[in-house]
C-alpha cells in the first residue's frame, strides 16, 4: 500500500478505544505511531476477550503495528522523557489531562508547530465513557424489544469508535493546514459532544425540540421506513430493508401482496409509496408479510428476490462470521503472540488498490530502547533510565488478568 503518511511519527498516549483506534487508523495508512504506556503495561492489556495464556485480543486488535514504549509518567524523568518525545515527533494523541511538561501549552511552547489532539469525556473536561455517555443521550430507551421498560445498550462502543475516527479525522487536517502553512494546533473532542452531535445531525433531537415525539423502542423495526426482521421455515431469521419505491413495489410482486396492499391503500386512505407511510403502517404490513416468509427457506427467499436489489442479510453469530472469513481479501493470517495464528484484518481503507500489512501488536516496552535511542539517548543512558524504574525496555512479566 502507498503509505500516505510515511514519514509521519505520533506519539500516543492513551488507553481503551477511541484514542488507540485512532493511532491505528493512523499507522494503518503508514504514520510511525509510538504507543507510551507504563512499565508492565497500560491497563487496557487485560480487557476480554483474552486468549488461554491471558494476553488480550481486544488490546492486540487495537494495536497491531505501533511502537510500545513503556515509561512511568510519574517520575519527572519520566515526564521529562515523554515531553521531549512528543516534542520531537510534533504530533500528540492522548485522552489524557497532562500536567507539567507534557501540558499542551509547555509542549506547544517548545515547538509551536506541534499538533496536540485530545479527547475527553465531556466538554469541561469530565470523565465519561461510551456506556455511560449513551444513557445520557438518549439511545438506549430507543433500543431493544418493542415492549419497552428497560433501557438497552448497544454493545457496539459507537461513540468510541466515532471519536476515534474523528480524532484522525482532525489530526489530518491539522497536518494538512501545517503543511502549508507552519501553524500547530490543539484539537480537543469531547466523547459526549460525538453523541449529541450524531443525534442532532440525524434530526433526532431537533424532532424531539420541535414535535415533542416521546419515542419507545420499536424491536428491529427501521425508524421511519419499512425494515423488520422476519423468522423463515428454517429457523434463520433474516432483516429486510426496504428503501425506495421500487423496492417496494418489487417486495408486493414477490409476495404476491400488490393487490391486497392496494386494497388497504384505499381503506386506510394511505399512500403505502412514501417510506413514512410505511413506517406508520408497519404493524398491518407486517402481519400481511409474516406468513410468506415464515412458509419459505432462506434459499427459497433467496431465489424469490433474486434481482430485485432489496436489502437483506442473514442474522450470523460471530462464530458463524469467523468461519468464512478465509474467502475475504480484507484478512490475513497473523501469528499474534500470546494469541496464536488467526485471520486479522487490515485497514478496511484501500489505497491504491491495496488496504495494507497486516502486523502483530507489540509486547510491553517492546520499542523503548529503539525509540530512545532513535531520540539521541546513549545506551548508558538507556540502562541507567531502566534502573531506575523511569522506563521498562522489554518486561518478560505478562500483565495480572485477574482484573478483566
Amino acid at each position: 500500500m502507498t503509505a500516505l503518511l510515511k514519514g509521519s511519527r505520533i506519539l500516543e498516549l492513551s488507553n481503551y478505544v477511541a484514542t488507540p483506534l485512532c493511532g491505528l487508523v493512523l499507522h494503518q495508512l503508514g504514520a510511525d505511531v509510538v504507543r507510551l504506556e507504563p512499565p508492565g503495561g497500560a491497563p487496557d492489556r487485560t480487557r476480554l476477550p483474552l486468549s488461554e495464556t491471558g494476553t488480550s485480543m481486544y488490546w492486540a486488535g487495537l494495536n497491531k503495528g505501533k511502537q510500545a514504549i513503556a515509561v512511568d509518567l510519574r517520575t519527572p524523568d519520566g515526564a521529562a522523557l515523554a515531553a521531549d518525545l512528543a516534542v520531537d515527533a510534533g504530533i500528540v494523541v492522548t485522552n489524557g489531562a497532562h500536567r507539567g511538561p507534557l501540558a499542551t501549552e509547555a509542549l506547544r511552547e517548545r515547538r509551536p508547530d506541534l499538533i496536540h489532539v485530545r479527547l475527553s469525556g465531556t466538554p469541561d473536561g469530565g470523565p465519561a465513557v461510551d456506556y455511560t455517555v449513551q444513557a445520557e443521550t438518549g439511545f438506549p430507551l430507543v433500543t431493544g424489544p418493542g415492549s419497552g421498560g428497560t433501557p438497552v445498550n448497544q454493545v457496539l462502543p459507537a461513540w468510541d469508535i466515532a471519536a476515534g475516527l474523528y480524532l484522525a479525522t482532525g489530526l489530518l487536517a491539522a497536518v494538512h493546514r501545517r503543511q502549508q502553512t507552519g501553524e500547530g494546533a490543539t484539537i480537543t473532542l469531547a466523547l459526549e459532544d460525538v453523541a449529541l452531535s450524531t443525534a442532532g445531525t440525524l434530526g433526532l433531537l431537533t424532532e424531539a425540540q420541535t414535535r415533542g415525539i416521546d419515542r419507545g423502542p420499536d424491536g428491529n423495526h427501521v425508524y421511519g421506513t419499512y425494515g423488520r426482521d422476519f423468522q423463515l421455515a428454517d429457523g434463520r431469521r433474516i432483516m429486510l430493508v426496504i428503501l425506495t419505491d421500487r423496492h417496494w413495489r418489487s417486495l408486493l410482486e414477490v409476495t404476491g401482496l400488490t393487490d391486497t396492499i392496494a386494497a388497504l391503500q384505499n381503506t386506510l386512505d394511505a399512500d403505502f409509496s412514501l417510506e413514512c407511510v410505511r413506517y406508520q403502517h408497519r404493524a398491518l404490513i407486517s402481519a400481511l408479510l409474516e406468513p410468506w416468509f415464515a412458509a419459505r427457506t432462506l434459499p427459497e427467499v433467496g431465489a424469490a428476490l433474486e434481482g430485485t436489489r432489496i436489502l437483506l442479510a442473514v442474522y450470523r453469530t460471530f462464530d458463524q462470521v469467523a468461519a468464512d472469513l478465509a474467502d475475504r481479501p480484507l484478512f490475513t493470517e497473523l501469528d499474534q503472540p500470546g494469541v496464536g495464528p488467526h485471520l486479522a484484518p487490515a485497514g478496511p481503507l484501500a489505497v491504491d488498490g491495496s488496504n495494507g500489512p497486516v502486523e502483530r501488536a507489540p509486547a510491553p516496552g517492546e520499542h523503548t530502547h529503539r525509540v530512545l535511542a532513535d531520540l539521541g539517548l546513549t545506551a548508558e543512558e538507556i540502562t541507567r533510565l531502566a534502573h531506575a524504574g523511569v522506563i521498562d525496555t522489554g518486561a518478560t512479566t505478562r500483565p495480572d488478568t485477574r482484573s478483566a
